[in-house]
């Protein structure tokens, strides 16, 4: 199916964006006396509400750099200067949809065996930031709109998505700094939300798929504590399932099956699926939160759909005898028999991103949540398609695949208007930026997944999601209503 070929600047035509900005390319004076500046980065506290607004508004400069993410591969980062320095760093996907937007990377083999992102980085540098000088951070949806019409593609492919969301990061943290406001509160602002919920944490704690070299075909295995009473007794309880697990693989695996994927999940020498869903139960049941913890899959199928439309569960080893081959009747038919047996409330990606058909007759014979995402891959054109053809009731948001924050908020505006969920989500090429941790607060969207309670990269966002939680004192946790908070 072909990419949205919707002009860029349709944006400009959505109600919460206001008209385009006056840009000005004189540079601004600084004052005589300019303070050191301090990053406003993923590794500061969420500000207080009452922290005075800055009177600086407007952008003064915009710096790009590549630096490297938690697989080892070159991404970009991006610094905004108005009266302090606001950073963010852009994400990137293993796993990907077609349909996403594209991501730039230099191609040279020779040089991070092609991965380079110095092309987007010089987009950054010598185009989006000199036209940025000047324009009001407070107001998202008119940067970013500008942004879109300066690339004048459907995919962004001629700055690259990984450009532009660099400096739409970045702007936002800048919006928030010049209110005076937390970055969540900030994106509440923006989206209308109304009001501030702490999202059920997604634990990626068994890794298959691409993320893994076991031999299981389905990607994520993931523990869902609804019934905690706040997030970081959600955070506590997810943390203690893990360390069973460990012992449970160690004990039944070897120690080598302890090793961590990507997202911090293990990837035990598993043979099959519902062996990967019994090692979940057994160690819930260990830690004692039978029904307080439930399960979540990612089974990202486009990864092993076949040339002839069928599925292979064994596409790992190849050649194969064919065995593991299932039609998507057959496999809609495993996913019930899955949905029976277990604790499963939420399955994201059970089909290929164009199979339609099996999207929709699976949503119309369950009662679970069903999650789109390289089906949908957060675009706004996607999710109306979606919701006309009744294929899923849910919406994985990752930031990257769309590449604003303004076409982020309308894809998870969408999707609540409805009735879908709304899962906010990380790439399995992560940084310490927490961005996402603040938007699924902000945004209210019930759910997030940042992999496991391991690694760096993955604790940044949920320890981030602590301080807010913290910060905001008595404030709701979505818990079972995690689908609709």
């Amino acid at each position: 199916m072909a990419l949205a070929t919707q002009p860029s600047t349709i944006l400009l035509q959505n109600p919460f964006i206001s008209s385009k900005p006056e840009l000005s390319t004189a540079a601004i004076p600084l004052p005589p006396r300019r303070r050191s500046l301090c990053a406003q980065c993923s590794v500061a506290v969420a500000p207080s509400a009452a922290v005075r607004a800055s009177k600086e508004y407007k952008v003064k400069s915009v710096k790009a750099r590549q630096i490297i993410d938690s697989r080892g591969n070159p991404t970009v980062e991006v610094d905004l200067v108005t009266d302090d320095l606001y950073r963010s760093a852009v994400p990137s996907g293993a796993s990907t949809g077609i349909y996403e937007a594209l991501e730039l990377r230099d191609g040279d083999k020779a040089v991070y065996g092609g991965k380079g992102v110095l092309n987007a980085v010089r987009n950054i540098n010598d185009i989006l930031g000199p036209k940025l000088i000047g324009i009001d951070v407070r107001n998202q949806n008119a940067v970013d709109a500008v942004m879109l019409e300066i690339d004048g593609t459907p995919n962004k492919s001629k700055l690259g998505a990984n450009a532009i969301l660099g400096v739409s990061l970045s702007v936002c943290r800048a919006g928030a700094g010049a209110k005076g406001i937390p970055l969540y509160k900030h994106i509440q602002e923006v989206s209308g939300t109304k009001e501030l919920v702490m999202p059920v944490p997604a634990f990626n704690v068994i890794n298959g798929g691409s993320h893994a070299g076991n031999n299981l075909a389905m990607q994520e295995f993931m523990i869902l504590p609804v019934g905690a009473s706040s997030f970081a007794e959600a955070l506590r309880m997810g943390s203690e399932v893990y360390h069973i697990l460990k012992g449970i693989i160690k004990k039944k695996y070897g120690q080598d099956a302890c090793n961590v994927g990507d997202e911090g999940g293990f990837a035990p020498n598993v043979q099959d699926n519902r062996e990967g869903l019994v090692l979940l139960i057994d160690a819930i049941e260990k830690a004692g939160y039978t029904g307080k913890i439930k399960i979540g899959m990612d089974v990202a199928a486009s990864e092993f759909l076949t040339k002839d439309g069928n599925y292979d569960l064994n596409f790992k080893k190849q050649p194969n005898d064919g065995a593991h081959v299932r039609s998507p009747q057959s496999l809609g038919d495993l996913y019930k028999e899955f949905i029976r047996d277990f604790p499963i409330v939420s399955i994201e990606d059970p089909f290929d991103q164009d199979d339609w058909s099996s999207w929709s007759s699976l949503q119309s014979s369950v009662d679970i949540q069903i999650v789109g995402d390289d089906l949908l891959v957060t675009n706004p054109k996607k999710i109306s398609e979606a919701i006309g053809k009744k294929a899923c009731n849910a919406l994985l948001l990752k930031v990257n695949q769309i590449g604003t924050i303004t076409e982020s908020i309308q894809a998870a505006l969408d999707s609540k208007a409805a009735g879908w969920g709304v899962m906010v989500s990380h790439r399995s090429g992560e940084t310490e930026n927490n961005f996402i941790a603040d938007l699924s607060v902000g945004l209210a969207s019930g759910q997030i997944k940042t992999g496991a309670p391991c690694r760096s990269e993955r604790l940044a966002k949920y320890n981030q999601l602590l301080r807010i939680e913290e910060e905001l004192g008595n404030v709701r946790y979505a818990g079972e209503a995690f689908r609709a908070p």
